[in-house]
C-alpha cells in the first residue's frame, strides 16, 4: 500500500512541475505558492480542522517540529521550485530534482546514522541512470551540452529542503493526527509565504484570473498538495525515507507518459529503456529477495 501511495504522489507532482513551468508567464511564483496552499487549507479545514482544534495542546507541544516542517516542505521547497522554473526549463528542474534520493541518503546518515545497503545504493544509481537516459534522449551529448543557470541552483536548494523534510518525518509525533499535522504545517507555511507574496504584489506582479490559472491552482491545491502530502507523509513513516526517495525518479517517467497521452508527443525507444531502468532500480531499492 505504501508503494502505491508513493507512486500516486510522484504522478501528482509530475503534473505540478509541468503546469508550473507552462503557466509561469500567467502566474507569478509566490502567487502560485500562496494560492496553492491557501486553497488547500480551505479544503482541508472542512474535514481536518477539527483534528487540529481537538489536538491543539498536542500541536502546541510539538510546535517547533510543525514550524520546521512547514518551513521546509510548504514554504521553502515549493516556493523555490516555482521561482526556479521562471528561469530554467522543466527538463533541467526534473533532472536536478532527481538528486533528492541521494540527498535523503546523505541527510539520513548525518542526522540518524541510517546507512543504505549496497543493494539500495545500486538501485538508486540504476533508477537515476534511467532519468538521465530519458532527459538525454538517448544521447549523452545532450546532457554534456545542457546549460545550467541560477534556476537550477534554486532547484538544488529546494531538493535539499525536501530531503530534510522527508528525513525529519522520522521524528513525527505518534500522538499527532496526520490531518492535524498537515493543517498545522500548511498554516505555518502560509504565514511564512505571505510577506513575500505581498512584496511580489507590490512589485506589480499579479496572477491573471483565467480558466487556465484557476484550473492550475485547483490541481496543485488538491492533487499536488493535499493528496500528495497525505500520501507521502504516510508512506515515508511506513517504509522510511531511504526507500521512499527513489520513487522521485518516477517523475520524468510519468511526465513522458502524460505527454504521450495528453499532448500527442511521440514515444521513443529511449523513453521505454529509461522507464524500465527506473522501475528496475526502484524494485532493487524497495524489495528484498527472500532466500531459503
Amino acid at each position: 500500500m505504501a508503494y502505491l501511495l508513493l507512486t500516486l504522489t510522484t504522478l501528482f507532482w509530475s503534473g505540478n512541475f509541468v503546469l508550473s513551468r507552462g503557466m509561469h508567464a500567467d502566474i507569478p511564483p509566490l502567487s502560485l505558492s500562496f494560492w496553492r496552499w491557501g486553497v488547500a487549507l480551505l479544503i482541508l479545514l472542512c474535514f481536518g480542522g477539527h483534528h487540529l482544534w481537538r489536538q491543539r495542546e498536542v500541536a502546541k507541544k510539538h510546535s517547533v517540529f510543525i514550524l520546521i516542517q512547514g518551513l521546509l516542505g510548504v514554504a521553502g521547497f515549493n516556493s523555490l521550485i516555482y521561482i526556479a522554473v521562471q528561469t530554467t526549463t522543466a527538463i533541467n528542474a526534473v533532472l536536478v530534482n532527481s538528486c533528492i534520493p541521494v540527498l535523503i541518503a546523505i541527510f539520513s546518515w548525518i542526522l540518524h546514522k541510517d546507512m543504505m545497503t549496497p543493494r539500495q545504493c545500486l538501485g538508486v544509481l540504476i533508477s537515476l541512470g534511467g532519468v538521465v537516459l530519458i532527459i538525454a534522449r538517448g544521447e549523452i551529448d545532450h546532457i554534456l551540452t545542457m546549460n545550467f543557470n541560477r534556476g537550477d541552483l534554486l532547484v538544488l536548494v529546494a531538493a535539499s529542503l525536501w530531503a530534510l523534510y522527508s528525513t525529519n518525518l522520522r521524528n513525527y509525533p505518534k500522538d499527532l493526527h496526520p490531518l492535524a499535522y498537515l493543517t498545522g504545517i500548511i498554516i505555518s507555511g502560509l504565514f511564512m509565504i505571505f510577506p513575500f507574496y505581498l512584496v511580489e504584489i507590490y512589485s506589480g506582479r499579479y496572477m491573471a484570473i483565467t480558466p487556465s490559472s484557476i484550473a492550475t491552482v485547483l490541481y496543485v491545491a488538491i492533487f499536488a498538495s493535499l493528496l500528495a502530502f497525505i500520501f507521502w507523509n504516510r508512506a515515508v513513516r511506513i517504509v522510511g525515507a531511504n526507500k521512499a526517495g527513489p520513487f522521485i525518479h518516477l517523475m520524468p517517467a510519468f511526465s513522458t507518459i502524460l505527454a504521450v497521452f495528453f499532448l500527442g508527443e511521440k514515444l521513443h525507444p529511449y523513453h521505454i529503456q529509461g522507464i524500465l531502468l527506473i522501475f528496475f532500480g526502484i524494485l532493487m531499492t524497495t524489495f528484498m529477495i527472500r532466500q531459503r
